[in-house]
Order: C-alpha cells, then sequence, then structure tokens
C-alpha cells in the first residue's frame, strides 16, 4: 500500500510496541506531526525543552527496559538533544531519536534550521542515519530499534529531511521483530564460546580465598540480578557495586558491600584491594571506581564478564575474558563452580561492615541523609528513585538501599546535571504503579526545572525531593579539601524561591528546615497522588563521605574525621 513517510514513521512505531513518545514539535517535522494527530495507539508527552524529552525518553527506558524514542524538529531542536544522547550513550540505555531534516535539495546550503545532526552525534551514538531514499525508510527504522536495544544497548539516531516525510512509498507492514542485526568480532565470539575460558574462571573461583563481585550496570541491563544472587551465594562471595550497578543485587543482603569506588563504603574498597578474584561483571572500571589504576585490585586474579569485548582490559586489564550476554555466562559459571562454605574472610567482611559504617553528624541541623534514610524506611525500597548530579546523587546511593534492578536511575557516565527531573517524568510513566521521587540539588535542579511545566499538564505524581543548600554542593566540597577553600563561583545563594516556583506551577509544596520535620513532611508528600515539591534547606558544609582523593588507591579514604588535608 502507498503511505507517506511520515504516516510510514507511525506504522513502524506501532510495529515495534512503542505507545508513548517524547517531543517537541517544529517546522521540520510538521508531516510528521499531522500523522500523529490522528493516531490513538500513540500517545505523545508535549515537554518544556527537548534536553528534557531526551531525558524523559531515558528514564522511561531506564525503568521500563524498553526504548525510549524521542521525536524533535531540525537545527537547534536537533542541537537541543545532544546532552540527553551523549548521557545515554555512556550508560548504554537505547534511546531512538527522530530528528526532522530540511528537504534534501537544501542540504549543504546552510538553509533554515539546518544542522549536521548527523556528523554532530555520531561519536555519541551507537549508530545514526540520515534518510535520503524514501523507499528505504522502513527498513532503517525497523534496523534503527534493533542496533538500539541488542548487544549493549544504546542510543540512535534517525535523520528525516522533510521532502522524505511527504514522499509517497510502498509500504508492506512487518510482524515480525526486530530485525537480525549484530556486529560481533570473531574475538568475541571465541571468548564466548571458548570452553577454555570457563575452565580457566572455574579453576580461579574454586581456588580462591578471598573473592569480591563487583557488580555493574550490565546487570540491570541484561536481567541477571537473580543470576547474580544465585552466584554470590554459592561462592559466599560479598558483592559491590559501581553507580550504575546499584539494585543489581539486593541492598539488604548480608553479602551486599554498597557502592565501590571514590564514595563508596570503606568496606567495599578494603574487600576490593585485598581480595585475591575479583570477578566483575557488566562493569566498565571507571576511573571514579578504580581512581589510581595501577593499583586497583592488585593482587587479584581478575574475571571481566561483558558483552561489549571493547571493555574488557580497556581501562584494568583482565586475566580472563568471558564475553556475552552476563546472564548467560552467570548461569553458566554457576553450574560449574563448586559451593563454598564462609570462611575468615566472610567474617573479615563483616568486622569491617560493623567497625566502618556510613556515618554522618546527624544532630543540628537538617541532615541530607537523614532524608533520604528516612525515605527508604517510609517507601520500603520500593520507589523508583531518580537523581540529579552531585551531592545528592552520591547520598542517593549511599543511604537508600535498592533491592531491586531499574529502581535508581541516575547519570552515571556522563554525569548531567538536569537530568533527573526528565528522568522522574519518563520512569513514572513508563511504571505507573510506582512511586517516583526525584533527589535533587538546587544547582542541578534549576537547570531544567522548566520541565516542571510538564510535570504540571499532565498531573506526573512525582515528588521532587530539593536538597537545598545554596551552592555547587559537590565541586564546593572540592574547592574546601583540595583548593583551600577558595570558593571561586560555587555559591549560588537564595536567588531562587523554590516554593513560588512550585506554586506558579499549580504544585504542592513543603518545606523542611529539621530533621524533626522530615518524617511528617514525606509521609503526606507521598500518600499524595499527584506532583510534590519538597524543599530541604541543608548547610552548605555538608560533605560527601567517605572520599578517595584523585589519584589516591580506593584504600586511602578521607572520612569524617579526616576531611582536612
Amino acid at each position: 500500500m502507498k503511505l507517506t513517510g511520515a504516516q510510514i514513521l507511525i506504522e513502524c512505531l506501532k510495529e515495534q510496541g512503542v505507545d508513548l513518545i517524547f517531543g517537541y514539535p517544529g517546522g521540520a517535522v510538521l508531516p510528521i506531526y499531522d500523522a500523529l494527530f490522528s493516531t490513538k495507539e500513540i500517545t505523545h508527552i508535549l515537554t518544556a525543552h527537548e534536553q528534557g524529552a531526551t531525558h524523559a525518553a531515558d528514564g522511561y527506558a531506564r525503568a521500563t527496559g524498553r526504548p525510549g524514542v524521542v521525536l524533535v524538529t531540525s537545527g537547534p531542536g536537533a542541537t537541543n538533544t545532544v546532552t540527553g544522547i551523549a548521557t545515554a550513550y555512556m550508560d548504554s540505555v537505547p534511546l531512538v531519536v527522530f530528528s526532522g531534516q530540511v528537504s534534501s535539495n537544501l542540504l549543504g546550503r546552510d538553509s533554515f534550521q539546518e544542522v549536521d545532526i548527523a556528523g554532530i552525534t555520531m561519536p555519541i551514538t551507537k549508530h545514526n542515519y540520515i534518510v535520503k531514499d524514501p523507499d528505504r525508510l522502513p527498513h532503517i527504522i525497523r534496523e534503527g530499534f534493533d542496533i538500539a536495544t541488542s548487544g549493549r544497548p544504546g542510543p540512535v539516531l534517525i535523520d528525516i529531511p522533510k521532502d522524505v516525510q511527504t514522499a509517497d512509498v510502498d509500504f508492506q507492514p512487518d510482524d515480525h521483530r526486530p530485525m537480525e542485526w549484530k556486529t560481533r568480532h570473531k574475538w568475541m565470539e571465541q571468548a564466548e564460546n571458548n570452553p577454555e575460558n570457563f575452565r580457566k574462571a572455574e579453576e580461579i573461583i574454586n581456588g580462591c580465598s578471598h573473592p569480591v563481585i563487583y557488580a555493574g550496570g550490565g546487570i540491570n541491563i541484561s536481567g541477571a540480578g537473580k543470576e547474580l544472587l544465585e552466584f554470590a551465594e554459592k561462592i559466599k562471595a560479598p558483592v559491590c557495586a559501581s553507580l550504575m550497578g546499584m539494585g543489581s543485587f539486593p541492598g539488604d543482603h548480608p553479602d551486599f558491600l554498597g557502592m565501590v569506588g571514590m564514595h563508596g563504603t570503606r568496606y567495599a574498597n578494603y574487600a576490593v584491594s585485598q581480595s585475591d578474584c575479583l570477578i566483575a561483571v557488566g562493569a566498565r572500571f571507571s576511573d571514579r571506581v578504580t581512581s589510581k589504576a595501577e593499583n586497583f585490585a592488585k593482587d587479584a586474579r581478575i574475571i571481566h564478564i561483558d558483552i561489549d569485548p571493547a571493555e574488557i582490559s580497556k581501562n584494568i586489564a583482565a586475566h580472563i575474558p568471558l564475553c556475552g550476554d552476563v546472564k548467560n555466562i552467570l548461569t553458566e559459571l554457576t553450574e560449574r563452580v563448586c559451593e563454598k562454605a564462609e570462611n575468615g574472610w566472610n567474617k573479615q567482611i563483616k568486622e569491617w561492615k560493623q567497625t566502618y559504617p556510613l556515618k554522618y553528624k546527624g544532630k543540628g541541623a537538617l541532615s541530607p541523609q537523614y532524608v533520604i534514610e528516612k525515605l527508604y524506611e517510609l517507601t520500603g525500597g520500593k520507589a523508583i528513585i531518580t537523581t540529579e548530579v552531585g551531592q545528592n546523587q552520591m547520598w542517593a546511593a549511599q543511604y537508600y538501599k535498592y533491592s531491586e534492578p531499574r529502581t535508581f536511575i541516575t547519570s552515571g557516565g556522563l554525569g548531567t546535571m538536569g537530568f533527573g527531573l526528565g528522568a522522574s517524568i519518563g520512569a513514572a510513566m513508563g511504571k505507573p504503579d510506582r512511586k517516583v521521587i526525584n533527589i535533587a540539588g538546587d544547582g542541578s535542579f534549576k537547570m531544567n526545572s522548566t520541565e516542571l511545566a510538564t510535570v504540571s499538564k499532565y498531573k506526573v505524581p512525582i515528588v521532587q525531593l530539593v536538597l537545598n543548600n545554596h551552592t555547587l554542593g559537590m565541586v564546593r566540597q572540592w574547592q574546601d579539601l583540595f583548593f583551600q577553600g577558595r570558593y571561586s563561583y560555587t555559591t549560588l545563594g537564595p536567588d531562587v524561591d523554590f516554593l513560588k516556583l512550585a506554586d506558579a506551577y499549580g504544585i504542592k509544596n513543603y518545606c523542611v528546615t529539621a530533621n524533626e520535620q522530615v518524617e511528617e513532611v514525606l509521609k503526606e508528600a507521598l500518600a499524595l497522588n499527584e506532583p510534590v515539591l519538597v524543599e530541604c534547606d541543608i548547610n552548605r558544609d555538608e560533605k560527601v563521605y567517605p572520599m578517595v582523593a584523585p589519584g589516591a588507591d580506593i584504600d586511602n579514604l578521607i572520612d569524617l574525621q579526616l576531611s582536612k588535608l
């Protein structure tokens, strides 16, 4: 049958099971928006800004495991998505971004709202296209979704000129999805299927006495939480997590060590540093985890399990590579290895956990750590938490226990301030049965606070928890510790009244200034089935501890008592 390119896009979205997209209209996508006008199967969420649309689609994808979809116009509409695309790329999130483009005959002429968005996003997409042949549009859309979701997920951009949107094309529906698209290195196939690698890994695990599992975001992506738990319990290994790995292992499990690295727990960092076998699963050994790489787990035999061959031995040399889907590999390893009994290593871990718990002052002024602990208590760990970036993000990782995958949504690799509010919108729309709370700092929150308009417009029942210290807290912390307290342009002051801002959008709001108020306000806010903003007025000198200084060994930590260097 004959359809226009715009109509074909809608039909292909239906084929892929897409029922929700985020976007902002403009001249170069008018044919697509016109096709959307009469489409009942797809809900379009109009955000306040294109960056907010990408973060919302990102939050939707992370919460549901399904690809997030974005639709924007050409030029500035497309360039406004760049930060959101890069955020998704760094954290392996499946996004498909459709951008409008000027007509093909105007390309390369500096036409109104023309920009080479395919060229701009080439380094931060898994793949991208500019559609020049209308007949190829259905194939490209189907292939784009498969690329975004297969293997290690990531963002795909499809740039569609306006004349392609209006062209008449023969369209054949395709009920089988997704299409087959894979790039597999020969080395990956050898590693994944090489029984010798499994034999060596089995030998090392059975022979070690100080094992540690380092869990990354790949476990959440693969849905391998159950397999990780079974594996860890069989070999009696404590489990630590990267920021992206939070939720992959039950946060209240006695063998969970919390986060590892720069703001990891002391006992997690000690365990990794003294391990004789480190099993990294779906993790990339980022610099925020390893710090001084040459001394990271220097006495351990490292088994690295990952779906992406480019990650293995990229940052830390692996003794045994196991390349493939971490769920499948964990299943096979669990069958192969011998069940261990608890030993002196497990006793040592318990002693470290008792001796070096996370701690904070907790008296006097409102404590942000107390706020998050109370939030965990009141939600029972069943909420979805999104965050901005900075101190708020680290406190959320340290003091809230994540018991399930896809319940902690944060910008890890890129560290995108302004991410959390948009992400909370997408997460709430993807998981309407879950309470969603965005934990924010005042600096990050202001960056994309315009998305409160989206929250208000669609009555998204999320809680915005703003930890307001009137400063760029994490940057100020570094200035205090490493730049002799020279607070260069990090003091924000009371320049925004967040309660009045919430009022302007018709959003119910509260202000908390003391620990004694926290429980009552949070209970009321969580009970409401409507948008809420809770401002927590905290001291600007609050810091995130423990902390590893840049370039130091991860077992050399600054804590509450040793905060002055």
